[in-house]
């Protein structure tokens, strides 16, 4: 089996910049480690869903607060 060394690594960083682009290579990035830190969690078998959510925002106490009649 070949080894992967770092002109081959180069060459699928290039086409990687080319293809995405640099405004969406990051986002891709992103999406790629949380689609393997998932995977992993999976395969461990028993990660709560909780402790990977992402928070969503909470209502402000203003807007909670009662309105004048």
């Amino acid at each position: 089996m070949p080894n992967i060394g770092p002109p081959e690594l180069g060459i699928v960083v290039v086409l990687a910049l080319i293809i995405l682009g640099p405004r969406r290579l990051p986002e891709a990035g992103q999406a790629l480690g949380r689609s393997m830190r998932e995977f992993k969690d999976s395969l461990r078998g028993g990660a709560t869903e909780d402790a990977h959510a992402v928070a969503e925002p909470s209502e402000s106490p203003s807007s909670s607060a009662t309105r004048p009649a």
